[in-house]
């Protein structure tokens, strides 16, 4: 199934990510079939607030397509977005998003809270749940189980 092809796409990002020891998180962007950006995040390894996956896949398509708009995009991402990066997939105008699994501590995109649903903004982003969610998850718990196991040892 094509879903599941970008999510693995965005997984493979999120395992680049794992071994900077970064957040794995992994997004692509996908237009007319075929992924014209790819990020995960690095937050630490640019010690920037704001390089999430998301946001750095949207600044690659932006620059690939030679525009901010990016009506014509899906995104496939393996974690539920924060609220940052919620809000630059509204302000992208990306058409649709594919989520491999839901944050429960700072999700907003209907965890914790639904930017891309309970409000009124300008462009409204379709959002798509639970894309190989097991393996989105576990990917997150492999790496925090290392972290804290990491910690012990220091």
């Amino acid at each position: 199934m094509e879903k599941e092809k970008f999510m693995r796409q965005a997984l493979k990002e999120a395992q680049k990510a794992f071994e900077k020891e970064e957040v794995p998180i992994g997004a692509v962007i996908v237009k007319d079939g075929k992924v014209i950006a790819r990020a995960h995040n690095l937050k630490e390894t640019k010690k920037n607030t704001v390089c999430h996956a998301e946001i750095l896949a949207i600044q690659k398509a932006s620059k690939k397509l030679d525009a901010w708009r990016l009506q014509d995009c899906e995104m496939y991402t393996t974690l539920e977005p924060c609220s940052m990066c919620a809000g630059a997939i509204i302000n992208s105008r990306i058409k649709k998003i594919y989520i491999g699994t839901m944050d429960e501590k700072t999700g907003a995109c209907g965890s914790v809270l639904n930017l891309l649903g309970d409000y009124k903004f300008n462009h409204e982003v379709e959002v798509e749940t639970g894309i190989l969610e097991e393996e989105c998850r576990n990917i997150l718990q492999e790496f925090f189980k290392k972290l804290r196991k990491n910690r012990r040892k220091d």
